[in-house]
Formats: structure tokens, C-alpha cells, sequence
């Protein structure tokens, strides 16, 4: 995939709307609990300001719905880019209105705008013209750094950019690093390449899945979708989720994996619980089988843990999407902790798939010691499905 990157585009003086994900997590009182993302987008944002560019960001915040909510204001991660950038930030609410052009251009190179979000207004997510060309007719230069929107086909994602040509936009830094490491993964990956998936449901991930069947050698399964494969297989799994409708679903992986001679690894050992709490009373299930009654398989045992550990230790290419177990709480942690140790113990390429393996892998610590942390967990899940983003698809060169 050949994008149009921001070091291409000529931005000096140019009035430069950058597309950022700063859908940050809030506490109770509003304020920023994990500044990751917005972070993230920095190097962006301080390479069209060292061009001489007129910095706009635009991003949404949760699910508003197309009305404004104080809940979701972006005013604080405003506060946050002052305090970080020690640059004036004014934050912009009513963009559709006359007054938005003036303001633009009292921008001056040492300061940015940042625009309310933009899921206040519904032709954000119904990619509206009307709403599009409104965003357009103040603005010289797009480019897009929200990786975590790119499956998206929205007014600012592609609506936007689309109205523009290729030499007035382009994609920012983290989504080239995004699109270099996940590309890798799919095209060109240092073997033995394994795929670590977990999650609650197979068929949210059965794309994914047979995707990667395409390249991997290793595929190793955990939480809550592991129970399903070990239905299929005809093992007793007592209160544990499983998907009774996909279990062809299972069949049609492991035949595929049979014929592309790729090694599929399941649970085979359990940590169970009649009850999903951090104070719950456990059980260590030492089979493959769960014949313990009323009880759910919530986390791997330390048989699996001890496996897959010996399996990530043997491949130079570790993708990992989806947690172990219920990992959030202490009683069913152990199972997702080892494994984020163990890539981040481990010496090769570790691709961490973004959602909750993002989030795991901050929770134990690790945030730093593995290769690569996606911004994105369903963008980066589609472009491992083999589908093309809208949000990249309007700014490739050809």
C-alpha cells in the first residue's frame, strides 16, 4: 500500500486539518486517565508546526450520537496538549459557523486549534456533504492520524479528503508506523510468525482468523472463544461461553490450518469460577475438560500458560490480539500477564493488535519493552482481514 505520507506535502503557511484519535479514556471527574493516543499523535502535529503550518485537530470522543454532551467535550485533552506542547491551544466549538474562518486566520505558527468533537454533529458519522464541505472551505491541507478511525467511512475520514487532491493530503507519522508494522505482518513477517487471538467470540474474529491462516505457522487460542474449540472437539465445558451456532465456524479453521500445515494450540488447562468478581473463589481444572458443574472457564492454567510460552519463545514474529481471561481482575489475570511478559521478554518482532491487548499490556507494565502497540484495535483487525480502509484507500498515490 503506497499512501501519501505528511513529509511529502508542502505545508508552509498552509491551513493544515489533521484527523487525530484522541478518544481517550476519562475518569469519573472527566480528566484523562491514559493520555496514550493523544500522545501519540504528537510527532504529527509538532512536524507541521516546525513547517510553518496552521494547525487544526479535529477528533470525536465517544458516542455522543450526534448531539453535543458535556460528558464527551474535548476541552480537557485541550488543557492536556497546552501543558505538553507549552503552546497556546484554542479550542473551537462552533466550527460551523462564520466565525470559524476569522479565527483561522488569526492562527499564528506557535499556536493550535482544536475543534470540539465531532460527533456533536451528526454528518460526522453519516459522512454528510453538506457537513464535509463546511469542514473543507477553510482549510488548505488534510492530513489523517487517527488510525483507530481509518475503518471508518466518515465526513472527516474520508468525506474530507476525498473533496481534496493527492498533493493536499496525506497520512501522518503514526499511521505509517502502523501501516510498516502491520503490513509486515501480513506480507512479509520474520518466521516462525505466530498469532496469539483471545477475546469472548469466535465469530467476531473468524475473518481475522482465516486471514492470518494465510501466514502464520503458529496459531494460538485463548479466552473465552477458546471454549468453543474445545466444544467442537468434544470436551465438557460446563457454564462456559460458548458459541453452540459456529461451531462449523471451527471446522471450517481447522481444516483450513490442516491444509496450510499451520500448528493450532488451544487451552488445556482452567482457572473457573461460578462467578465473574474480583474476590471470586477459583478452581484449577488440570484437563482439557471441565467437569467441575456451574462453573466457567474464565482464565488459562499454568500447563497452557507454560505451552504457549515455549511457543512465543521458539517465533521471531508474535502478533497478539485479545486477552487470555477475564484479565481485568486479580482472580483471572495470570494467564493474559504471562503472556505480555513473555513478549515482552522476547527478542523479536512483537506486534500488539490494540483494544484489550493494548490495554493488558499497559496494565502489567510492558507498554515499553514490545515492538509495536496498535492505536487501533478494529482498524488494525480489518487491515488483518485483508480489507481496505477508507480512511487509507483516499490517500494512496496510486
Amino acid at each position: 500500500m503506497k499512501l501519501n505520507y505528511v513529509d511529502n506535502l508542502s505545508l508552509g503557511k498552509k491551513r493544515v486539518f489533521i484527523r487525530v484519535d484522541f478518544n481517550v479514556p476519562m475518569d469519573d471527574q472527566g480528566n484523562i486517565s491514559d493520555p496514550t493516543r493523544i500522545n501519540a499523535a504528537l510527532p504529527t502535529i509538532k512536524y507541521v508546526l516546525e513547517q510553518g503550518g496552521k494547525v487544526i485537530l479535529a477528533s470525536h470522543l465517544g458516542r455522543p450520537k450526534g448531539t453535543p454532551n458535556s460528558k464527551f467535550t474535548l476541552e480537557r485533552v485541550g488543557e492536556y496538549l497546552a501543558n505538553t506542547l507549552k503552546l497556546e491551544v484554542t479550542f473551537f466549538s462552533d466550527y460551523l459557523s462564520d466565525g470559524f474562518s476569522k479565527a483561522i486566520e488569526e492562527l499564528s505558527n506557535n499556536r493550535i486549534m482544536l475543534l470540539e468533537n465531532l460527533r456533536f454533529h451528526p454528518g460526522e458519522t453519516k459522512n454528510d456533504l453538506d457537513f464535509t464541505q463546511k469542514l473543507s472551505e477553510h482549510i488548505d491541507m488534510y492530513v489523517n492520524d487517527a488510525f483507530g478511525t481509518c475503518h471508518r467511512a466518515h465526513a472527516s475520514t474520508t468525506g474530507l479528503p476525498d473533496l481534496l487532491p493527492i498533493d493536499r493530503k496525506g497520512a501522518g507519522f503514526l499511521i505509517k508506523k502502523e501501516i510498516e508494522y502491520l503490513s509486515t505482518a501480513i506480507e512479509n513477517p520474520k518466521r516462525p510468525y505466530t498469532a496469539i487471538l483471545g477475546g469472548a467470540k469466535v465469530s467476531d474474529k473468524i475473518d481475522v482468523i482465516l486471514n492470518l491462516l494465510n501466514s502464520v505457522n503458529k496459531l494460538i487460542i485463548g479466552g473465552a472463544m477458546a471454549y468453543t474449540f474445545l466444544r467442537f472437539q468434544n470436551c465438557k465445558t460446563s457454564n462456559s461461553l460458548v458459541e453452540e451456532d459456529k461451531l462449523s465456524l471451527i471446522k471450517t479453521i481447522l481444516d483450513k490450518a490442516e491444509d496450510r500445515k499451520v500448528q493450532v494450540f488451544i487451552p488445556m488447562d482452567h482457572i473457573v469460577s461460578n462467578e465473574i468478581k474480583p474476590t471470586a473463589q477459583t478452581n484449577y481444572i488440570d484437563t482439557n475438560d471441565i467437569t467441575l458443574d456451574g462453573v466457567m472457564g474464565l482464565d488459562i492454567g499454568k500447563k497452557t500458560i507454560q505451552t504457549y510460552i515455549e511457543e512465543i519463545n521458539s517465533s521471531s514474529t508474535i502478533f497478539w490480539n485479545g486477552p487470555m481471561g477475564v484479565f481485568e481482575m486479580e482472580p483471572f489475570a495470570d494467564g493474559t500477564r504471562s503472556i505480555a511478559k513473555a513478549l515482552a521478554e522476547h527478542p523479536g518482532i512483537t506486534i500488539i493488535g490494540g483494544g484489550d491487548s493494548a490495554f493488558a499490556i499497559r496494565k502489567f507494565g510492558f507498554e515499553n519493552q514490545v515492538s509495536h502497540i496498535s492505536t487501533g484495535g478494529g482498524a488494525s483487525l480489518e487491515l488483518l482481514e485483508g480489507k481496505e480502509l477508507p480512511g487509507l484507500k483516499t490517500l494512496k498515490l496510486y
